[in-house]
């Protein structure tokens, strides 16, 4: 292959790898422009071989979240019902939090969550997916986990709900009805979107070829 060739390629995919790729840039100078109650705002500046000189950058500085497609025995998915003040709206979503406890596994977290937002445990877990939610100007990642073996949590191990989960609505739904509302729009939020279709697919191939639920942690800098 001809260099020129070869760098038009390069340029539209072709030959690059169908994989993210972490990548070492160096910052100049990083300064907090925002600090939060949850998250702060940080300020970089950085080098980007590509952009051919200094760049900054206002980013988001996310803990990190852990979300939860539980599935039963009848190939039904959780999901939950509450309301998301910026989005004045009451959406449907699976079980997920913040990785705000220091130390704290991601898989026990998500555990957690299961169990104080729909009063659930599962034996079984897996990795299931992980997405960046707003690369463009966000550090979050959520790892979406894929528990089954599923059973009602002791009253003596439930938490009282406070704030916006007071109101939380329960409700099991058969895969099949969680993928049409998703392609139909009727669900729209994104963590619950991917659960649910990756739920789909996994249960479509047998539940084989799952990652270990102790898979790498994707990495952030901020």
């Amino acid at each position: 292959m001809r260099e020129e060739d070869r760098v038009k390629d390069t340029r539209s995919g072709t030959d690059v790898p169908l994989s993210d790729e972490s990548v070492d840039v160096e910052v100049h100078e990083r300064s907090t422009v925002y600090r939060g109650a949850v998250w702060d705002v940080v300020r970089e500046s950085f080098d980007l071989p590509e952009a051919g000189g200094a760049l900054t950058r206002d980013v988001l500085a996310h803990t990190g979240a852990v979300a939860v497609a539980a599935i039963d025995d009848e190939d039904r998915v959780l999901l939950i019902r509450q309301y998301r003040h910026p989005i004045r709206m009451r959406d449907w979503e699976v079980p997920a939090g913040l990785r705000d406890i220091d130390g704290e596994d991601p898989a026990v977290a998500a555990a957690r969550e299961l169990g104080e937002e729909a009063d659930i445990r599962a034996e079984e877990w897996h990795t299931l997916a992980d997405m960046y939610t707003t690369p463009g100007g966000s550090t979050e990642i959520i790892r979406i986990y894929l528990a089954r073996g599923i059973d009602a949590l002791p009253h003596a191990q439930r938490t009282d709900r406070v704030g916006e989960e007071r109101g939380i609505v329960v409700r099991w739904t058969p895969l099949a009805e969680a993928v049409d509302a998703v392609l139909a729009g009727s669900i729209g939020n994104a963590t619950a979107c991917l659960a649910i279709l990756h739920a789909d697919r996994a249960r479509e191939r047998g539940w084989t070829d799952l990652r270990p639920v102790d898979a790498p942690w994707p990495g952030s800098r901020v």
